[in-house]
C-alpha cells in the first residue's frame, strides 16, 4: 500500500513518527469487509486503492476510506484501548466512535440525490494496534510558519502520554534534514508545557531536505513506527512521504503507521472546513488593515495599501476585509483585476478619493503575480520546497497608483504600503485555534494508535474526520467568486467586479 503523500498546491509541516518496538498495530480495523463487489447492505466497502478506498451502496453512500495497517500486516494484533480506564473518559456517555461512524462531505443535498461522499469519523477506538510502552513517536516540522504549530507540537505529545502512557517520543530538529543529521529531543509533557504561548515552531523547521533513504534509515534504526505530520500542501511530494518512501518502508518490512495534520495559513486545504492558524492571521491582518486606515485617514488624499498571505487563495484577505469594514477594495488571486479603463482600479481609487478623502486597499500576495512579472521579466523560481517564489505585488501596486496620480492625472496623493506578513506568521494562535489545534492533535494520535495511516486529520462540516492525504492534496481550496461569500464583500467594499472588461488592458 501506497504510504506517500500524493503531490499537490497548498500548505503544512509538522511530522509525529511514532516507533513500536516491532509490535505495531494488529489486523482488526473498525470496517474490514474487503468483498470486491459492493456491499448492498453493510454501509462500508474498502477497495484496495492507495489512500482512497470508495464504497457505494444502494442508497448512494460513499465512502472514501483511509488506509490501514492490516492492509497490509494482516496478522498485527489488537489490544483494548487504555482510554477503557481513563477517569477523565469515564463521565463520556460514548467514549469510543462507533465501527459504523461517519461523516457527510457535503450537508446540503436535493430530495432524491444519493447519499453521496462521507469520511471516517474521527476519534478513540475500542482497540488499538500499539501497546503503548512499545511506541516511539516522532515529530517534525517543515515548511514555512503559522500560527499554532506549537500548539500541536504540545497536545499530540500530551495526547500520547495522558490518554494512551506513551512516554517515548522524539522531536526531530530543522525539518526533514534532522532526520539524518541526527538532531533530535526528547518531548515529555513537562518540556513542551508552555511552548504554546510561542509563535513558530519549538522544533525548528527548513524546507526541502527530503532524502527518502536516509529517512527511512533512521526510522529503522531509531524503531520509529507512528508519525504524525504537520505539512504543507504547496508541492505535498516535497514534505511528507512520497512513493518511494513507502515502498522502501515495506521492503525493509517495517511497521510505520502515518498521521498527518494539515498547516497552512492561507486556509487554501481542500476538504477541510479550515485550517488552523486561519482565525489568528485574520485577527492579526485586522490590526494592519487598521493601522493603514488611521494613517490615510490623518492625510490629505491618503491610499493605503496592506499586503496580506494568500498565494494561491484569498481567503485572509477576503475575510479580514469582511471583518474589518474599513476596506475600499480587496484584491485576490481567484478575481483578476485591471488598472485603467473604465470600471479598473485607478478609476475607482479616483472616486473613493473624492468621495472619502481616502482609501484602503488590501491586496493578496498571489493576486496580479502574472503582471508583476511581465513589467520586471522575472523568471518562475521556486524555493526548496517547489513553491514559486513570488514579487512582491504591494510594491508594484503601490508604484503604479503613485506614478498614475503624480504623472498622468497631476494629483498629489499619499501613500503608505504595509506588509505584515512575518508579523502575523510570528504570533501564538490565539484562544479558537489553541482549541481547534487541540482537538486535531488528539484525533491524530486516536487515529494513529488506531492502526489508521496515511491520513490527514480535520474538520468536516463541523465534525472531525481521517481523510486520504491524497484528497486534501488534489487541488488548492480557493475562494469561489460566484459564491455568495465574495459577493458579500462586494456589497461590503462597493468596490468592481472587474469582470465587465471585453479586455484586460495592459499593466
Amino acid at each position: 500500500m501506497d504510504l506517500s503523500l500524493a503531490a499537490s498546491p497548498s500548505s503544512f509541516d509538522l511530522l509525529l513518527l511514532n516507533s513500536h518496538k516491532f509490535s505495531l498495530f494488529q489486523s482488526n480495523p473498525d470496517f474490514s469487509l474487503k468483498s470486491k463487489k459492493p456491499p448492498t447492505k453493510s454501509l462500508f466497502w474498502r477497495q484496495n486503492r492507495p489512500f482512497r478506498a470508495r464504497a457505494l451502496n444502494d442508497d448512494g453512500f460513499v465512502l472514501e476510506d483511509v488506509p490501514h495497517l492490516t492492509d497490509f500486516l494482516p496478522h498485527l494484533p489488537s489490544y483494548p484501548n487504555p482510554l477503557h480506564h481513563s477517569h477523565a473518559y469515564a463521565i463520556v456517555k460514548q467514549t469510543f466512535v462507533g465501527p459504523e461512524d461517519a461523516v457527510a462531505q457535503n450537508i446540503v443535498v436535493h430530495k432524491d440525490s444519493p447519499r453521496g461522499v462521507h469520511l471516517r469519523r474521527a476519534g478513540p477506538r475500542e482497540k488499538v494496534y500499539f501497546m503503548p510502552e512499545e511506541v516511539r513517536a516522532c515529530i517534525v516540522t517543515c515548511g514555512g510558519l503559522c500560527p499554532g504549530i506549537n500548539t500541536v507540537i504540545r497536545e499530540i505529545v500530551c495526547g500520547l502520554n495522558y490518554m494512551y502512557g506513551v512516554d517515548d517520543v522524539l522531536g526531530i530538529l530543522g525539518g526533514y534534514r534532522g532526520f539524518y543529521s541526527k538532531n533530535t529531543i526528547n518531548l515529555t509533557p513537562k518540556v513542551v508545557n508552555d511552548i504554546h504561548k510561542r509563535g513558530g515552531t519549538f522544533l525548528c523547521t527548513s524546507r526541502g531536505g527530503h532524502d527518502t533513504n536516509k529517512i527511512v534509515d533512521n526510522i529503522q534504526d531509531r524503531r520509529i513506527n507512528q508519525v504524525d505530520m504537520l505539512f504543507s500542501l504547496v508541492k505535498i511530494s516535497e514534505y511528507g512521504m512520497r512513493p518511494e518512501w513507502n515502498k522502501e518502508v515495506e521492503k525493509r518490512g517495517l511497521q510505520v503507521a502515518v498521521a498527518g495534520i494539515p498547516k497552512t495559513i492561507d486556509n487554501d486545504i481542500a476538504v477541510i472546513d479550515k485550517s488552523f492558524g486561519f482565525d489568528t492571521a485574520v485577527e492579526e491582518a485586522q490590526r494592519a488593515i487598521n493601522a493603514a486606515h488611521v494613517e490615510v485617514e490623518s492625510v490629505e488624499n491618503g491610499v493605503g495599501i496592506v499586503k496580506l498571505m494568500g498565494r494561491y487563495s484569498g481567503f485572509i484577505a477576503m475575510f479580514a476585509t469582511l471583518a474589518s469594514r474599513d476596506v475600499d477594495c480587496c484584491l485576490i488571486p481567484e478575481s483578476p483585476f485591471y488598472l485603467e479603463g473604465p470600471g479598473g482600479l485607478f478609476e475607482f481609487i479616483e472616486q473613493r478619493i473624492k468621495e472619502n478623502g481616502h482609501m484602503v486597499i488590501v491586496i493578496a500576495e498571489g493576486a496580479g503575480q502574472e503582471y508583476v512579472a511581465q513589467a520586471m521579466q522575472a523568471a518562475d523560481e521556486r524555493d526548496a520546497s517547489g513553491n514559486r517564489l513570488l514579487l512582491d505585488v504591494g510594491l508594484w501596486l503601490t508604484q503604479k497608483v503613485k506614478d498614475h496620480f503624480t504623472k498622468v492625472k497631476k494629483m498629489e496623493i499619499n501613500m503608505k504600503y504595509i506588509d505584515p506578513t512575518y508579523m502575523i506568521r510570528a504570533i501564538p494562535s490565539n484562544a479558537s485555534d489553541n482549541i481547534y489545534c487541540s482537538l486535531l492533535a488528539q484525533s491524530a494520535v486516536h487515529g494513529a494508535m488506531a492502526g489508521y495511516t496515511g491520513f490527514t486529520v480535520g474538520p468536516v462540516n463541523s465534525r472531525h474526520a481521517y481523510i486520504p492525504i491524497a484528497r486534501v492534496t488534489e487541488a488548492p481550496n480557493t475562494v469561489k467568486v460566484t459564491d455568495r461569500m465574495w459577493a458579500r464583500l462586494l456589497a461590503s467594499t462597493n468596490q468592481p467586479s472587474f469582470l465587465n472588461s471585453n479586455e484586460m488592458l495592459p499593466m
